[in-house]
């Protein structure tokens, strides 16, 4: 018998995070040779694709479908499967699944992305990117964000599903568990023997990890992030994304929780914060991790000396010395 994170449907958010996440029926948790609890395998997130980061206002408070609108929803991910099939969207994956989920987001209760801070929209309004629909002026690589750079998704969207690249594989070694994420080849390399923090001042592209035990959890913390990190400046293909430019503070704290509840099933929370940017200061994302060892992780050759950066600026120079030209599609 195999048990889920709990069942949801039909409660509401504060009765859902008042319940604790549950083992499997008769299942111990495994452990490593030195006496870990074991994460390691390879746990691709694709059967997220349909689970949108922010709840449609139709679901208020749910968290999870009704019957109907399940049935709906595994309806339309088949279609939009045999559509794409070969293509650039993935199955939900190897196992078909369809999730109830309504939303990745769980706290606030409605699912929906906080609102940001006077602070935060004044950060917003200075970001840049191509993704950026009215910016026009790209003429150094401050133009351009990580993820035009090929350099990183950052943190929390590296943990968020996208259409394509999902893998997640965890690794692990005495006071060490690393996750390999498909997407932008990261190495997130966390120890879990009590090392100290890196000063305040040293700042990291994906923030500084520290993780520990409790239990059967792993629990990391992440910090120190810098670079112009944001929360979400390079969710565009996020499912449900409140869209790319969501800035954050040098305050900004991450704090996840891994905790394997069946032999094929990790539960994942992650909690992000940054009262500076966000009201009322942080939000959660809750959803199930799935094994599966058959999944391959191929090589990402993007890299920051990619031509689209030069393209950019090119076209860019071009049209600002040329404003009276028209364009003229191919």
């Amino acid at each position: 018998m195999k048990t889920r994170i709990l069942a949801l449907t039909g409660l509401s958010l504060a009765c859902a995070l008042a319940q604790t996440v549950v083992l499997a029926a008769n299942w111990t948790p495994p452990k490593t040779s030195w006496g870990e609890p074991d994460l390691r395998g390879t746990w691709p997130i694709n059967h997220l694709i349909s689970v949108p980061l922010e709840r449609n206002k139709q679901y208020g408070n749910r968290a999870e479908m009704n019957d109907d609108e399940y049935t709906k929803a595994m309806a339309a991910t088949k279609a939009r499967d045999e559509r794409f099939q070969g293509g650039p969207i993935p199955a939900a994956d190897a196992a078909g699944r369809q999730m109830k989920q309504t939303s990745l987001i769980v706290d606030p209760p409605d699912g929906r992305f906080p609102p940001l801070t006077d602070y935060g929209k004044q950060l917003q309004a200075g970001m840049h990117g191509s993704y950026k629909t009215d910016q026009t002026v790209f003429d150094r690589v401050e133009d351009f964000s990580s993820w035009d750079r090929c350099i990183t998704r950052g943190l929390p969207v590296s943990m968020e599903p996208r259409n394509y690249n999902n893998g997640v594989r965890i690794f692990q070694s005495p006071g060490y568990v690393v996750i390999s994420l498909e997407m932008a080849h990261e190495a997130r390399i966390i120890p879990t023997s009590g090392a100290p923090a890196l000063p305040a001042q040293l700042k990291q592209w994906m923030g500084e990890s520290r993780g520990h035990w409790e239990g059967n959890t792993l629990v990391v913390e992440t910090t120190n992030f810098g670079h112009g990190t944001s929360i979400g400046m390079t969710s565009t293909g996020v499912p449900g994304s409140p869209g790319p430019l969501q800035p954050a503070s040098d305050d900004l704290k991450i704090t996840e929780r891994f905790t394997r509840t069946a032999a094929d099933t990790i539960a994942f929370e992650m909690k992000v914060e940054d009262p500076k940017v966000l009201l009322p200061g942080s939000f959660t994302i809750k959803y199930p991790m799935y094994l599966d060892n058959g999944y391959e992780m191929y090589e990402y050759a993007c890299h920051e000396g990619n031509t689209a950066v030069r393209n950019y600026i090119e076209t860019s120079r071009y049209e600002r010395a040329h404003p009276g030209e028209k364009k003229t599609a191919k």
